[in-house]
């Protein structure tokens, strides 16, 4: 978009990729079960380095992610949640399945916004949870 000159090239540029994501995509998102929306979710924000929300409100408008958050909510899913492998065990467990299916070769592994040194993230998980076993 950034080589687009002006907001009418960039709008009719994104509506078409707009429709694209849409028609490919809607379906398959509709059957997500709620804990794969959350998952989804933390994965865009360890992707972009920002959260849905940011992304839609920056992408589309103010309205429109207040609107989808809202109704995410109804599904106990917050489009504002961040991606914290170091504080949030359940992110860590993610990070896990990642590598794993990195080093399988079942996914293709693409730079994130915010990577993470796994070594270090599964050493610090291993001090928490000795540290938690000790009380």
């Amino acid at each position: 978009m950034a080589r687009l000159n002006s907001n009418r090239e960039k709008k009719k540029y994104f509506k078409i990729v707009e429709d694209y994501l849409n028609n490919e995509f809607e379906d398959r998102l509709k059957k997500l079960f709620r804990k794969q929306g959350q998952i989804l979710v933390k994965l865009i924000h360890l992707q972009t380095g920002i959260t849905t929300y940011q992304l839609i409100k920056t992408l589309k408008s103010g309205f429109k992610a207040f609107v989808l958050n809202t109704t995410a909510n109804l599904f106990d899913i917050s489009l504002e949640t961040e991606y914290k492998p170091y504080e949030v065990n359940e992110d860590y467990l993610i990070e896990t399945i990642l590598v794993r299916a990195f080093e399988s070769g079942r996914l293709l592994n693409q730079t994130p916004a915010n990577p993470v040194n796994y070594d270090n993230l599964m050493e610090y998980w291993e001090v928490k949870a000795k540290a938690v076993n000790k009380n």
